[in-house]
């Protein structure tokens, strides 16, 4: 690991004056990081030249018996930015029409800032320090949120800008399947084949499996509460 990456760190665990307050049992289970479950439609797989279309995110609550749920999600449709290359191949695959009189998207700046503001609402609630993107192949919807998030010159990007929480690593531990169609009836969890590759969907399914593994774990007794 890098000085830089250690500074980061470094800097986000360093008390902070007025603070000081205990964390909330969700801020307690990550370090004091609240998981955010994120997917994205793209117009191809470059996050600096191609488009943004879709974007979704289910933030999570915490019950009192320490089991996550799904609190508030968000979907957008996203205007694509000026000069975006898009993939025909893209387009089919997703099935996303952009000239569609019923997609109503917004721009890259409305979308990342209103889910932005909600994660940072949910921050203070539960006395987060910073959010980490929770994605089935997290890198990938990672660098498309903060690519779209520098084009936009937001400034209070609550996510943490390198580490995420890859759920095909974790259904790979936990059920031995990465594909996350596979890896949702692995688990119990209903999937429609129809309905994938929607971002409010993928991130719906994305969300229950993560809560799923992450409940699971606990029930079986690899989590004890502070």
């Amino acid at each position: 690991m890098s000085q830089d990456y250690d500074d980061f760190d470094e800097q986000e665990d360093a008390p902070q004056s007025g603070k000081n307050k205990p964390k909330s049992p969700l801020a307690q289970r990550f370090r004091g990081y609240l998981p955010v479950v994120v997917d994205v439609e793209t117009g191809g797989f470059n996050n600096a030249t191609d488009a943004l279309l879709e974007i979704a995110a289910v933030i999570p609550g915490m019950d009192d018996r320490g089991l996550l749920y799904a609190e508030h999600t968000q979907f957008f449709r996203v205007e694509p930015f000026e000069g975006a290359n898009i993939e025909p191949a893209a387009l089919e695959f997703t099935g996303i029409k952009l000239n569609h009189p019923l997609r109503m998207a917004v721009s890259e700046e409305h979308a990342l800032g209103e889910i932005f503001k909600s994660i940072r609402k949910s921050m203070k609630s539960h006395g987060c320090k910073r959010a980490i993107l929770v994605g089935h192949n997290s890198p990938f919807d990672l660098g498309f949120v903060q690519a779209a998030a520098a084009r936009c010159a937001l400034k209070r990007n609550p996510f943490h800008p390198f580490s995420s929480f890859d759920t095909a690593t974790l259904a790979g531990l936990a059920y031995g399947q990465t594909v996350l169609a596979k890896a949702c009836e692995a688990a119990g969890i209903e999937f429609d084949n129809r309905e994938a590759h929607s971002a409010r969907y993928d991130t719906e399914k994305t969300a229950e499996l993560f809560f799923e593994i992450v409940n699971r774990w606990k029930s079986m007794g690899g989590w004890n509460d502070y």
